[in-house]
């Protein structure tokens, strides 16, 4: 047997909790004082299953999000939202996700399905960041709007668990930011990613918790002036 195989066979057949346990994972990184709201991709081509093949149906984790807006905004603090659309006309806007994911290139900007989900309580005051890849922050304003208003916790929001949200996670995590994951404001087109994937970045990039305890946290914070 290779020496692969045989790391693989011993692997498997451990519990992962205590793999992880016994590889020092899974530590809090908590809250920090002042939080910022994201929304990634809840745009109508993610979050409508009649209008595009890439749609899942995310009413709860839209109920979620909208609890959170709710609870942000009277906080005073910033929301953001992305959404992913690409410029038919403009070679390369689209770089190489479209070579593996070709339905994307369904999102056309100026589109329907590139429009935020209109269940979602958007304000004109929030920030609206189109991307073109899965991260929020790849090529994008979002770090420096986070940074100009001195964001340490970043509550991530959205879908899919297992592409945007995820990069958005990691991403954060590197530029030094607190990845707060409320499990039902998130989510995914089938089941096992989605929960692999909290279960992964609750390991290593972010806090995983319920929307009850990130709710709780936004409502005792003080207003910001």
């Amino acid at each position: 047997m290779a020496a692969y195989e045989r790391a693989m066979s011993v692997v498997m057949s451990e519990d992962k909790l205590s793999i992880y346990e016994r590889s020092g994972l899974g530590h809090r990184l908590g809250y920090g004082e002042r939080p910022a709201l994201l929304v990634v991709d809840m745009q109508v081509g993610f979050t409508a299953p009649e209008k595009s093949a890439l749609a899942a149906n995310l009413t709860s984790q839209v109920t979620a999000i909208n609890q959170l807006i709710a609870a942000t905004r009277k906080l005073r603090a910033p929301i953001a939202f992305t959404v992913v659309g690409y410029n038919p006309v403009v070679d390369g806007d689209s770089g190489l996700w479209v070579k593996k994911v070709p339905t994307l290139l369904e999102l056309k900007l100026g589109s329907e399905l590139v429009e935020v989900d209109p269940r979602l309580s958007r304000a004109p005051e929030d920030l609206v960041i189109v991307k073109k890849q899965a991260s929020a922050f790849f090529g994008t304003s979002l770090l420096t709007a986070l940074i100009s208003r001195s964001i340490d916790t970043l509550i991530v929001t959205g879908c899919t668990t297992s592409g945007c949200v995820r990069a958005s996670v990691v991403d954060a995590f590197a530029h030094g930011f607190k990845p707060i994951v409320p499990s039902e404001a998130v989510g995914d087109r089938a089941q096992e990613p989605h929960e692999a994937n909290l279960f992964d970045i609750d390991s290593k990039y972010g806090d995983v918790v319920s929307l009850e305890q990130v709710l709780a946290y936004l409502t005792t914070r003080n207003p910001k002036r």
